[in-house]
């Protein structure tokens, strides 16, 4: 539409252009049918047909001039003139064009060679005169009107390409809300509503779903049968050492038969957990962080019943964690444990958003951590407390279910006197379902 507009522009310059030579010329033909040639000189009536020839300051002018180039007669509307105009003799030429006097006023400029009476030995040149300025209001309105149709016109199709992209792309709004009821877990497939150009993706997409939902199945049972066929025979070793340790010779060989089969249960433990408790590939699972803490809280209290644990909470009822429940459940329990294990008496759980980061934190009252040690601490199996059972798993299971979430944990020293678990998780997507429930802390 942009390069639209100057080249309707020059076509109505050209039309008004057009229409003032023909104007001219039919000016001209007047000059030429009221000219006689008497005794062989040329004779002009005092009055014209035409009367803006004969008003003075008139815009219409009319000129004649002889194969001199002298001027032999002029209109009454040129007494208040003065552009000097030189005609060329080429052999019955016409000519139209644009002339500028000495004063610098343009005008168009018709001229016309010719003989009158077929007498050749005199050629006179018939000129016509019109200033351009006169045109220049007309040329102007007819741009304003120019201007009004083709901004309308511009304004209707970009009306009418916004309603066509707003229906063409509806289809695709009612897509991205299914993915976000995918993602958020309200439904588990897409619908096939949607137009035929979407439906080979949509049904791409829920055959990946529910690939995926039965190979994650298909993995946990497969999971769920090697732990009972490993826990079996370890459970018979077990039995094993403890039936040898009564005889004395046997006593070392059982003890360190029973110490690896723990060792070995451990680490069975361990490894299911990490290949168990991985985050999926499509759905981003959410659930409530509340009921889980005091879930959690409550089997710590009777665990640890002679400590009367005060446990604080700094995060609004409602907040949601992006992760599955069982990941959450046994991250959760691993540094609460962790918590309640070496704390004096207090222990706080606190949890917010800072834009696209969900953010919690588990700190203690205990002796806290010393900063050259907090790095060794989350391996697999290193410990720094040896005065309670444990094989120093719990911590390094917590870390792998963050790495799963691309997540992040440090450690820091806290407000309590302890130490103070850091888990930063990286929230894929919008927040309205989980920052809107979010305590602002």
């Amino acid at each position: 539409m942009l390069v639209l507009l100057p080249v309707l522009q020059n076509v109505l310059t050209q039309a008004l252009e057009q229409i003032t030579e023909q104007r001219l010329a039919a000016d001209a033909n007047t000059l030429i049918s009221a000219a006689q040639i008497v005794d062989g000189h040329l004779q002009m009536p005092a009055q014209l047909p035409d009367e803006e020839f004969n008003l003075p300051g008139a815009t219409l002018l009319g000129y004649i001039y002889d194969s001199a180039g002298k001027l032999v007669w002029r209109s009454g509307s040129t007494s208040e003139v003065e552009a000097v105009y030189h005609p060329r003799y080429d052999g019955g030429v016409t000519d139209f064009l644009k002339f500028t006097d000495n004063s610098g006023e343009e005008y168009y400029v018709y001229d016309v060679e010719l003989h009158l009476n077929g007498d050749h030995s005199i050629p006179f040149s018939f000129i016509t005169m019109l200033p351009s300025s006169e045109l220049q209001p007309l040329l102007q309105a007819m741009h304003r009107q120019l201007y009004r149709w083709l901004g309308g016109g511009m304004l209707v199709l970009i009306f009418l390409l916004w309603l066509g992209l707003t229906w063409g792309f509806r289809s695709l709004r009612g897509l991205s809300r299914e993915l976000d009821q995918v993602e958020s877990g309200a439904i588990e497939s897409l619908s096939d509503t949607h137009p035929r150009e979407l439906l080979r993706l949509t049904r791409s997409l829920n055959r990946l779903l529910a690939s995926e939902r039965r190979q994650r199945e298909r993995y946990r049972d497969s999971l769920s049968d090697l732990a009972h066929s490993l826990k079996t025979p370890l459970a018979v070793l077990q039995s094993v050492a403890e039936n040898i340790r009564p005889v004395p010779a046997n006593s070392e060989h059982a003890r360190v038969l029973a110490s690896q089969v723990e060792r070995m249960s451990q680490q069975i433990d361990y490894q299911l957990q990490r290949a168990s408790l991985r985050k999926s590939g499509l759905v981003q699972h959410r659930v409530k962080l509340l009921p889980l803490l005091e879930l959690l809280s409550e089997a710590l209290d009777k665990v640890y019943l002679d400590k009367q644990v005060v446990l604080h909470k700094s995060f609004d009822d409602d907040f949601w964690v992006p992760m599955e429940k069982a990941a959450l459940l046994e991250l959760l329990g691993n540094l609460l444990e962790n918590a309640y294990r070496l704390c004096l008496r207090e222990v706080r759980v606190s949890a917010r958003y800072r834009a696209k980061v969900c953010e919690l934190l588990v700190e203690d009252d205990g002796p806290g951590v010393p900063a050259e040690q907090r790095q060794r601490i989350v391996r697999r199996g290193e410990r720094l407390d040896t005065q309670h059972p444990g094989h120093g798993i719990g911590l390094s299971v917590a870390k792998d279910i963050i790495e799963s979430y691309d997540g992040e944990l440090s450690l820091h020293d806290s407000e309590l006197g302890g130490a103070a678990f850091v888990v930063q998780l990286t929230v894929e997507g919008p927040l309205n379902n989980l920052a809107s429930k979010a305590s602002p802390a």
